[in-house]
């Protein structure tokens, strides 16, 4: 299946079949990446998309842990005057 290249002003757009539209289930808002010579058009990720399923995965890992705890360079002041 072929798609055809229109002018758009002093821009160029693509005419995508309705097909390749429903098959792909790509809609409104599209980002747009080259590759290797290539455009690869793909849907707009959300922000904070795949955040819970990378937490998860942290924790079964045990990569959840504070990385600052026990570090050499706490004063006195740290462990016996701050307050939370």
């Amino acid at each position: 299946m072929r798609a055809s290249i229109v002018r758009i002003g002093n821009s160029q757009g693509i005419r995508i079949p309705k097909v390749v539209l429903e098959q792909t289930q790509l809609s409104g808002e599209v980002e747009l990446e080259v590759k290797d010579h290539q455009i690869v058009i793909s849907h707009v990720r959300k922000a904070r998309e795949d955040w819970e399923r990378q937490f998860k995965l942290m924790a079964e890992r045990g990569d959840d842990k504070l990385l600052d705890v026990g570090v050499v360079g706490h004063s006195s002041w740290d462990e016996e005057e701050w307050e939370w």
